[in-house]
């Protein structure tokens, strides 16, 4: 890797090795190659352009070897997809790849302004992917029904077992990057009570989530990775929306379900009052200066679906 030289214009570039492959793999958990095309590869996202520059490749080529390693382009062979699959369903071992190449690069002379450390594993963290509370085994298997299908007619030289396992680390790898979008849009903290997941320096990942407003179940390819269709919400706020017991409307006000308003007025006003209460609920979404607001489609679908007169 030192020693490599750019090859001349319009002439091959040198085979992927190992590390490279691994650290494609590793940005797919960040970076969604379908947003870029050949002409747009020089804006894709960190850390492909630091990758690039390490490797003397063009973007382009990474955002290929991504395309490559999740089977959306016919190019790659089965031992590159069993290799991803294997390393996207074991995130154990995913995260010790990756630190190995990390220890290496840094024991001769690669410093971090370089290769950065673009999962956050290398002062103690774990790998941990967002989101997927929200995904049922049941719903990725019916939604992936028809696409297994098309791939044993399109690449039939890959066995289904192996299909079926890649596509479903494709989809839980979207979700992780959606609910990833959703809590950095919301700075990590409670749209609904202001609960902060990030303190004493790092972010506590399990306790905030980020769902769809619209459930994933229901939603279209694009919906599902709009992250204007997500809510960063503590465990009782995100399972009090998701069952209607709260809903927002178009302003962005915060309204509790008639059933909610008269169990707050009755016997268990005081053991509900410090969980849906004024505060800590807010009036309206609690939303850092710099957030995108959420769509207000998703939202109307979310009161026509769960509580369509709110209190």
């Amino acid at each position: 890797m030192r020693h490599r030289q750019s090859p001349p214009p319009g002439k091959r570039q040198v085979n992927f090795i190992p590390s490279e492959v691994v650290l494609s793999l590793c940005s797919s958990l960040l970076v969604d190659h379908n947003r870029y095309g050949g002409n747009t590869s020089h804006k894709a996202a960190f850390p492909v352009q630091h990758l690039s520059r390490l490797y003397l490749r063009p973007p382009s080529s990474f955002l290929a070897k991504m395309a490559n390693l999740d089977g959306s382009r016919s190019h790659a062979g089965q031992h590159e997809l069993e290799v991803a699959a294997r390393l996207q369903s074991d995130s154990l071992l995913l995260q010790e790849v990756y630190l190995r190449i990390l220890r290496s690069a840094r024991r001769i002379g690669i410093g971090a302004d370089v290769l950065p450390d673009f999962l956050g594993l290398e002062l103690g963290g774990s790998l941990y992917l967002a989101g997927q509370t929200e995904l049922s085994a049941s719903d990725i298997e019916r939604d992936l029904e028809p696409r297994i299908q098309q791939w044993a007619v399109d690449r039939s030289d890959v066995p289904v077992a192996l299909t079926q396992k890649l596509l479903t680390a494709t989809v839980r790898i979207g979700q992780h990057r959606f609910a990833s979008q959703v809590l950095a849009n919301h700075d990590h903290r409670c749209v609904f009570c202001g609960m902060s997941g990030r303190f004493g320096g790092r972010k506590h990942a399990r306790l905030l989530t980020a769902s769809h407003i619209k459930p994933w179940r229901t939603c279209s390819n694009r919906e599902r990775l709009d992250f204007r269709n997500g809510l960063a919400a503590c465990p009782t706020h995100d399972v009090a929306f998701d069952t209607g017991l709260i809903t927002v409307d178009s302003d962005l006000k915060i309204h509790r379900s008639p059933d909610l308003d008269a169990a707050l007025e009755g016997e268990d006003t005081f053991k509900l009052g410090y969980s849906f209460g004024h505060p800590p609920i807010a009036t309206r979404l609690i939303l850092p200066d710099h957030a995108h607001s959420p769509d207000t489609t998703y939202l109307s679908w979310h009161r026509a679906h769960f509580s369509p007169n709110p209190r």
